[in-house]
C-alpha cells in the first residue's frame, strides 16, 4: 500500500485535514508581526561617559582607555569601537551573532564596575550603557516645535513626559530626545569683578553648592505625634533666587552672586541645536523593538497623538516627520498583490495546459494550502511578514504546484489507460510517489548552506530558506495526499478519440528533433561543457554586490565643516544646506540638527523625508540631483545617503562602506592616513572619500612654569578647577523637579570667553588667600590636535568611508582600493582592513563559491542515496549549468551586479531546473526496467512523456517570477535581481536541458557499461 492509498480511501477525512491545515495558517497569519526585513538582531551595546570640558585625547586616555580595557576582557566580543570627543566618550562593544544580548548586558555592567575605580572622580555620572541594535533606524521621527515656546521648554516637555508615554506603547524599544538640551539655570561669571573682590571661581562654585541643598532633616516625635522637619534648602529653576546667594561676606560687606555674575534661565548645554523646515525644533526618535509589529508599534504611537496636548503645553506643535511604516506599509502590499498575481499566473498556466477545472483545482488547492502551512511554520518560528519572507512565498508558488502537476498528470495517463478515476489514482500516486520525495528532498537540500551561512547573510536569508522549506513540505504531503484524493473523486474519464492539442504536437515534434541530436550526443555534451565553461567565465567576470539599496524614502545628510568652526558659524552652514534641500520638489520636510552628546563640533546631520514614491523620482535619483547645489556652499560638505534597514559594525560613517587603518603608533597613524585617503581619491569608482581624522582643530596649550606656582602657592589642582569652572560648562549642582532633574552650570560670561587671550586672563588663588592672573605662573601655545580621537580594540584607529558611483560596483570597488593600498606600501605598524558593510560583503562574496558548490554537494549526496547511484545524480546535475548561465546573462544584460539576492536566485534555480532531470531519469529508469527498452529508447521515451509536465512546471515557476521580474512598486529593488535570475535562468536551462540531459543520461550509461565489461574482458580463457 502507498502512503497515498490512506487519504485516497477517506475522502471526508482527507478534507477534513485540509480545513484544518488552512485553519491554522490563517489564525498564523494574523499573528505574525510586519517589518521591513528580517529581524537582525545584533548583540550590541553601546557605552557612553561623560566629562565636560574634558579635550579628545584626556578623554581618550582617562575615559576611554579604562573602559576599553575591561570591555575587551569579554568573551564573544567581536568588535570594539570608541569615539573620544570634546567632554564625551562613546564605545560600541559588538559581540558575535550568537551571543546573548541580556547575558551580554550582564558582562557590560560588571566590567563597568571593574573599570570605575580607574575613572577620574570629576565625572559627573558613571557610564552608562545602552543595549541598541546598530542596524535599527527610527521608524517613527516627531518634529516638536512652536511659536511661544523655546526649545528648552519643549525639550523638558518631551524629555520628562513624551519619552516615558510613548515608552509603554506595545512594540516600543526605545524613545530618545535630540535637536536641544534640557532647561538650565546657568550662571555666567565676570571673573574682573571677581579679582577685584579677591573672590576666586571655586568661591564661587563652592557658594552655590552649598546653598542648593534639598537633604534629609529627620523628624521630631513624642508619645502622641510625629512632626517631619522641612528645610527649604532647595533654589529651584527660579534664576532670581540664586542672584541673592551670599558668596563671602566681609567686614560687613556682603558680597551676592548677582555682584559678580549674570543668573539666567538657559540649557545645560548650549552648542546643540535642531530645526524642522526652518522652524528651532526638538525631534523624538521612536525605535521598534526587535519581535514587534512595526505596523501596530507605530500605528499605537500615532493613536497617543491627539491627547498630547492633555501632557505637554497646548503651544507645542507635533508633526511627523519621518514615518518609516508608510514604505513598508507600501512595500509590504505591493508585494502582497505581487503574490496574489504570481498565483493567478500559475493558475492560468495550470488552466492552458489541463484545459479542465477539475485538475486545475486539484493543482491549485496546492497553493493555499502550502502557504497556510508556511505562515504555521513562520509563526513557530518567530518569522515576520517582510519582503523576504514574501518573496520567498511568491517564488514558492511556482514549484508548490509542480508535485501536484507531476501527480495530475500521471493519473491522466492512467486514465488514458482504461482506469478509473479511483483506480487512476491510486496507480498514480503509488507510480509517482518517489518522483515527488525525489523532487522535494533535493530541493530542500538546495537550501542546506543558506540555511547555515554566517553573519548578517546568514541571518536574513534563513528565514528566507525556512519560508521555502515550510511551503515545499507541506505541498509535498498535500501532492500526496490531498490532491490524489481529489483527482480521485473528480477526474473523469477521457474521450477514447481525445483530440490532441497543441502540446502533444509540440511532444512528438520535440521527440523527433532528440531523436535527431541523439545521434551525436557528445555534441550535446560539449554544449553542455560550453555552458560550463562560460558561467565559470561570467561568474568572474560578473560585478559584485552586497545588497541591493531599498527606496526607503528617507535620505540622510551628514555635514562636515572647517575643524574650527564655531557652533553658531556652524549653525548657519547647516541651515543653508537645508534651504538647498527644502527647495527640491521631491523632499517633503527637512530637519538638520547640530551638536549633542554624539557629535563633533564641526559636524552635523540633516534628516530628509521624501514624498511618497508616486510623486517623485528615485530616492538616488533625488541624491545625485541634490549634490551639485550642495557641492557650492562654501566651507562645507555634504555627504548624503539612502537610509537602509540593514547596516553592519558599531561606528557610523558619512558614507555605506568603511575600511579602518589602526596602529599603535599615533603618530605613524596621523601622517599615513592623509596619504591613503588622497589615494582613494583618485580611482575613478569611489565617491566621498571622507575620514573621521579630524586632526586639525585647534587647541591652546598651556604650560606650567611650575616653580613659580610652587613659589607662589598655586596649585596645579587650583587652575585645573579654575579652568574646569570657566571654560567646560560645568555641572555644579543638581534641582529636583517635580518631573525630572535640571542642573546648575556656571562659565564665564560671553564676552569674556571668546578670545584664546582670556585664558590667563582668569585669576587663580595663591596659599595666602590671594587671586593673580593665571598668566603669572602659565604661558600659553597653539596648537593642532584631534577633534576626535577613535580607537579600534584598544589601538588608536582612523576611518576611511567611501561610496560607490552609480556606475561602479561595490565589488569592483573594494578590489581597487585593496590594490591602491598594497600598492601604497604601508609602513610597518600600521594595519588595515575593511570594516562595517564592506567587511560583511567581503566576508559574503568569498563565501559565494562556497555557498553554490555546498548546494551541489548537498544535493549529489541526496540524489545519490535515493538513486543508490554515483552516475544519475551526474546527469540530473547536468542541468544546472545551463540555468546558471541563463541567470548570469539576464544580469548581465539588465545591468544588474550579482548582489546576494541574485545568488539566492541562482541557488533557487539549482533546486527547480534538477526536476526536469529527474522526472527524465525516473521515468527512463523505470523504462529500462519494466518495459525492456534500450537507455537510449528509454530516455527518448522518457523525454516525449514527461515534456508536458516539465512544460507546465517550467512555465509555472517562470510565470510565478515574472512579478518579481518586472515589479516596479514601493521594495521592488530588492526583489527585481531575484525574479530576474529566475526568468533567465528557466528560459535558458529549458531551452538546452531538453537536449542536453538525454544526452549526459546516455552517455555516462555508455561509460557505465563500459566499465562494468572491461574485467571481464581482461580474465583469461578457460
Amino acid at each position: 500500500m502507498s502512503l497515498s492509498a490512506p487519504f485516497i480511501r477517506r475522502p471526508v477525512g482527507t478534507t477534513l485535514l485540509a480545513i484544518g491545515l488552512m485553519l491554522i495558517g490563517i489564525a498564523a497569519y494574523a499573528r505574525l508581526p510586519v517589518a521591513s526585513v528580517p529581524n537582525v538582531e545584533f548583540p550590541a551595546i553601546f557605552v557612553q561617559a561623560s566629562r565636560p570640558g574634558a579635550d579628545p585625547s584626556v578623554m581618550a586616555a582617562t575615559v576611554a582607555a579604562p573602559l576599553e580595557r575591561a570591555l575587551g576582557a569579554i568573551a564573544g566580543v567581536s568588535e570594539l569601537t570608541s569615539t573620544s570627543a570634546l567632554g564625551s566618550t562613546r564605545i560600541a562593544v559588538i559581540f558575535d551573532l550568537n551571543r546573548n544580548i541580556d547575558d551580554a548586558a550582564r558582562d557590560v555592567q560588571a566590567a563597568l564596575n571593574e573599570a570605575s575605580v580607574d575613572l577620574p572622580s570629576d565625572m559627573p555620572n558613571l557610564p552608562t550603557f545602552r543595549k541598541i541594535n546598530p542596524a535599527a533606524s527610527p521608524v517613527l521621527v516627531l518634529a516638536l516645535t512652536s511659536d511661544a515656546l523655546p526649545t528648552s521648554r519643549i525639550y523638558d516637555a518631551a524629555d520628562s513626559v513624551l519619552v516615558q508615554r510613548l515608552s509603554q506603547v506595545a512594540g516600543v524599544g526605545e524613545v530618545s530626545v535630540a535637536g536641544a538640551e534640557q532647561p538650565a539655570v546657568r550662571v555666567r561669571l565676570d571673573p574682573d569683578r571677581l579679582a577685584a573682590m579677591g573672590l576666586s571661581l571655586d568661591d564661587v562654585r563652592s557658594a552655590i553648592d552649598n546653598a542648593n541643598v534639598l537633604a534629609p532633616v529627620g523628624a521630631l516625635s513624642d508619645d502622641k505625634r510625629q512632626m517631619a522637619i522641612a528645610l527649604d534648602g532647595e533654589l529651584g529653576q527660579d534664576p532670581e533666587r540664586y542672584r541673592d546667594i551670599v558668596v563671602r561676606t566681609s567686614n560687613g560687606a556682603t558680597v551676592r552672586l548677582g555682584d559678580v555674575a549674570d543668573v539666567a534661565a538657559g540649557t545645560r548645554n548650549e552648542r546643540t541645536g535642531g530645526w524642522f523646515n526652518g522652524k528651532p525644533a526638538v525631534l523624538v526618535n521612536v525605535t521598534k523593538q526587535p519581535d514587534a509589529n512595526v505596523l501596530k508599534t507605530v500605528d499605537g504611537v500615532k493613536a497617543l497623538l491627539p491627547n498630547l496636548s492633555r501632557w505637554i503645553p497646548a503651544a507645542i506643535d507635533v508633526t511627523v516627520l519621518v514615518d518609516r511604516t508608510a514604505t513598508i506599509r507600501a512595500s509590504v502590499e505591493d508585494m502582497q498583490k505581487t503574490l496574489l498575481l504570481s498565483i493567478a499566473l500559475v493558475m492560468l498556466v495550470v488552466l492552458a495546459f489541463l484545459k479542465r477545472l477539475a485538475p486545475t483545482f486539484a493543482a491549485g488547492v496546492t497553493v493555499p494550502l502550502a502557504l497556510a502551512g508556511s505562515f504555521a511554520g513562520m509563526w513557530v518560528f518567530g518569522f515576520s511578514i517582510d519582503n523576504l519572507s514574501l518573496m520567498a512565498l511568491a517564488v514558492a508558488v511556482g514549484f508548490v504546484v509542480d508535485d501536484a502537476i507531476v501527480m495530475i498528470e500521471n493519473a491522466y495517463r492512467n486514465l488514458e489507460k482504461g482506469m478509473s478515476p479511483f483506480e487512476a489514482a491510486l496507480a498514480g500516486a503509488r507510480e509517482i510517489a518517489f518522483t515527488v520525495l525525489a523532487i522535494s528532498i533535493s530541493l530542500i537540500a538546495a537550501f542546506i548552506p543558506l540555511l547555515f551561512l554566517g553573519g548578517i547573510a546568514g541571518r536574513l536569508f534563513f528565514e528566507f530558506s525556512m519560508t521555502l522549506v515550510f511551503a515545499i513540505v507541506v505541498s509535498t504531503v498535500v501532492s500526496l495526499t490531498v490532491t490524489p484524493m481529489i483527482c480521485g473523486q473528480l477526474l473523469r474519464p477521457e474521450p477514447a478519440e481525445r483530440r490532441r492539442g497543441l502540446v502533444d504536437r509540440l511532444a512528438d515534434g520535440y521527440a523527433r528533433s532528440l531523436r535527431v541530436a541523439m545521434k551525436a550526443p557528445w555534441l550535446m555534451a560539449l554544449l553542455m561543457l560550453g555552458a560550463v565553461a562560460w558561467s565559470v567565465h561570467l561568474y568572474i567576470a560578473m560585478p559584485k554586490g552586497f545588497l541591493p539599496q531599498d527606496d526607503t524614502g528617507i535620505v540622510n545628510a551628514f555635514t562636515e565643516a572647517a575643524p574650527d568652526v564655531s557652533f553658531a558659524a556652524m549653525s548657519e552652514l547647516q541651515k543653508k544646506a537645508a534651504d538647498i534641500i527644502a527647495a527640491d520638489p521631491a523632499v517633503e520636510s527637512v530637519a538638520p540638527s547640530v551638536g549633542g552628546g554624539r557629535s563633533v563640533s564641526n559636524q552635523g546631520r540633516i534628516q530628509i523625508a521624501l514624498k511618497p514614491s508616486g510623486e517623485r523620482p528615485g530616492a538616488n535619483a533625488v541624491i545625485e540631483r541634490l549634490r551639485k547645489p550642495l557641492s557650492e556652499i562654501p566651507g562645507l560638505r555634504v555627504f548624503l545617503s539612502l537610509q537602509q534597514d540593514i547596516r553592519a559594525g558599531g561606528r557610523q560613517g558619512r558614507s555605506q562602506y568603511q575600511f579602518t587603518l589602526w596602529s599603535h603608533d599615533l603618530d605613524l597613524l596621523q601622517e599615513t592616513a592623509p596619504r591613503v585617503v588622497e589615494r582613494l581619491r583618485r580611482i575613478p569608482g569611489l565617491r566621498d572619500v571622507a575620514t573621521d581624522r579630524e586632526a586639525n582643530g585647534i587647541d591652546l596649550r598651556l604650560d606650567i612654569d611650575r616653580d613659580a606656582a610652587s613659589r607662589l602657592g598655586v596649585s596645579i589642582e587650583a587652575i585645573d578647577a579654575a579652568l574646569n569652572t570657566a571654560f567646560s560648562q560645568r555641572q555644579i549642582s543638581v534641582i529636583y523637579g517635580r518631573r525630572n532633574q535640571y542642573r546648575v552650570v556656571i562659565e564665564l560670561a560671553p564676552d569674556q570667553a571668546d578670545d584664546s587671550a582670556d585664558v590667563l586672563k582668569i585669576h587663580v588663588p595663591t596659599s595666602s588667600g590671594a587671586q593673580i592672573p593665571l598668566s603669572t605662573v602659565a604661558t600659553m601655545t597653539r596648537r593642532v590636535a584631534p577633534l576626535t580621537v577613535n580607537h579600534q580594540g584598544q589601538y588608536p584607529a582612523i576611518t576611511i568611508t567611501y561610496d560607490v558611483a552609480p556606475d561602479a560596483s561595490a565589488g569592483d570597488a573594494m578590489e581597487a582600493v585593496s590594490r591602491a593600498v598594497a600598492e601604497m606600501r604601508l609602513p610597518d605598524g600600521v594595519n588595515a582592513e575593511f570594516a562595517g558593510d564592506a567587511a560583511q560583503f567581503a566576508a559574503s562574496a568569498s563565501s559565494q563559491p562556497l555557498t553554490i558548490l555546498a548546494a551541489l554537494v548537498a544535493i549529489y549526496l541526496v540524489l545519490g542515496v535515493l538513486y543508490e547511484s554515483y552516475v544519475h545524480p551526474l546527469t540530473i546535475l547536468s542541468t544546472l549549468p545551463p540555468a546558471g548561465l541563463g541567470a548570469l546573462l539576464a544580469l548581465q544584460f539588465v545591468g544588474y551586479d550579482l548582489t546576494l539576492i541574485a545568488l539566492v536566485g541562482i541557488i533557487l534555480l539549482i533546486g527547480l531546473v534538477k526536476k526536469n532531470g529527474i522526472m527524465l531519469v525516473d521515468f527512463a529508469l523505470t523504462a529500462e526496467r519494466t518495459m525492456g527498452l534500450s537507455p537510449h529508447d528509454s530516455i527518448v521515451e522518457a523525454a516525449r512523456v514527461r515534456f508536458r509536465p516539465i512544460l507546465m512546471t517550467t512555465f509555472a515557476a517562470l510565470l510565478g517570477a515574472l512579478p518579481l521580474a518586472f515589479g516596479e512598486g514601493p521594495g521592488s529593488e530588492l526583489r527585481r535581481p531575484l525574479g530576474i535570475t529566475i526568468v533567465g535562468g528557466l528560459i535558458v536551462s529549458q531551452a538546452l536541458t531538453l537536449y542536453t540531459t538525454p544526452a549526459i543520461y546516455l552517455l555516462l550509461d555508455r561509460l557505465r557499461r563500459r566499465k562494468r565489461t572491461a574485467p571481464s574482458e581482461l580474465q583469461p580463457a578457460e
